[in-house]
Order: C-alpha cells, then structure tokens, then sequence
C-alpha cells in the first residue's frame, strides 16, 4: 500500500520488453529484492537492485492499463516506496494498482497554483467526486471540480516542484486511481440485497444513514 506521497523523481534509464530500469536514490533506502516501489502510480516489484538505481519487470497487462508504454530513457518519473508499517499517512490510502488513463486538457495558473484539468472516460469519473481523493500518476491529490467529461486539481508550488504534473502537457497520458474506498462503496451499492448481507439505500435508511 502507498499513501500518494511521491518521495523523489527518478529517471529512466532503460526501456526493453517487460522490464524499466530507473534510477533513483532516496527510494533504495532499505529497499530489498521483492520489495514494491509504485513508479507513476504503477505498483511494480524490484527484481534487481543496482548501484544507483532498479529494474522491475512490467507485465501486458499493466502496460495495457497505464501510460508505462510511453516511458523512454530519459523519462521522469514519481517514485514512491510501499508505506512502513509505522509510517505516517500522509495521502489517501493508494494501492498502485490503475483504473485507467486520463488525457491533460489544459493547465491554467491561479494565484500562486495551477489547475490541471484531465479528461477521462466517463467509467473512471464515475468514481471522482468533487473534494475527494485522487492519485495522478501516483500522487495524491483533492479533486477540485469535476464535470461529465473531465475532473481538475489545483496544483500547489510545492507539489508542483516535487512531481512530474506540471512537466505534462495538454496530450499528454497520465495514470489514475481513483479512492479505493469509494470502488468498494459502489460495488456493495450495486449488488442486490441476499438474505447474506448486501448494501442498498433501503438497508442503509433502515440503519438511519
């Protein structure tokens, strides 16, 4: 599990069939063979660690699922360790495992922030609400407003200075994971009431929520 707290950025340093090689620094800080780093969201297992850096293997499906496929040597990307136990939640609970893609519609300077609006399939807004959470290529952010098309945050320097968001440009492919909690509210909503359990709007007025 992850909380959305990107700890470094990373760069990759090659790109073959099936496997990334990074480079990377604070996140091989106690780091061992099987251990989980989430790259741009991605939850992947390091298969070799190396002076500098680490490869992890990248199955179909996950290049299937996420914009891993367009890394190249070069490529920046948010690197964050599986949390520790006794480590603080800084974000929201986050998985590294990718719903879908969004597409950057535009980015737009506010004051000091910027808002970066995404487009995405109507499937994954679904489970976007306004003020709930988000992880962007694996970083946690507050959903600022959303439409039927598209969703936006607004990006402190902060974050901005920490993370690859404000590198994206309008095209560009980004990971999403929406709120774990909220995929797991929605499949209990839509499951009929059995004599076994089964959440729907009756059970829950019936309980006084």
């Amino acid at each position: 599990m992850f909380t959305g707290i990107i700890e470094e950025l990373g760069t990759v340093r090659h790109v073959a069939p099936g496997r990334l090689e990074l480079a990377a620094r604070t996140v091989l800080e106690g780091t061992k063979l099987g251990d989980s780093i989430a790259v741009n969201g991605v939850c992947l297992t390091v298969t070799h660690l190396a002076t500098g850096g680490f490869t992890a293997d990248v199955m179909p499906e996950t290049l299937r699922r996420t914009g891993l496929g367009a890394l190249r040597p070069g490529s920046r990307v948010n690197l964050e360790r599986a949390m520790a136990a006794d480590g603080r939640f800084g974000g929201h609970i986050v998985s590294g495992h990718i719903d879908g893609t969004g597409t950057v519609a535009s980015l737009r300077r506010e004051g000091n922030a910027v808002w970066v609006t995404i487009s995405t399939p109507v499937e994954l807004l679904a489970g976007i609400v306004e003020k709930g959470s988000i992880a962007i290529d694996g970083i946690s952010l507050t959903v600022a407003s959303v439409t039927d098309k598209d969703f936006a945050v607004s990006i402190i320097p902060h974050t901005g200075a920490q993370t690859t968001l404000l590198e994206r440009k309008p095209g560009d492919t980004v990971n999403l994971e929406t709120d774990i909690i909220g995929k797991y509210v929605a499949k209990l909503m839509g499951r009929p009431e059995q004599s076994s359990g089964g959440i729907t709007m009756e059970f829950l007025a019936r309980h006084g929520f």
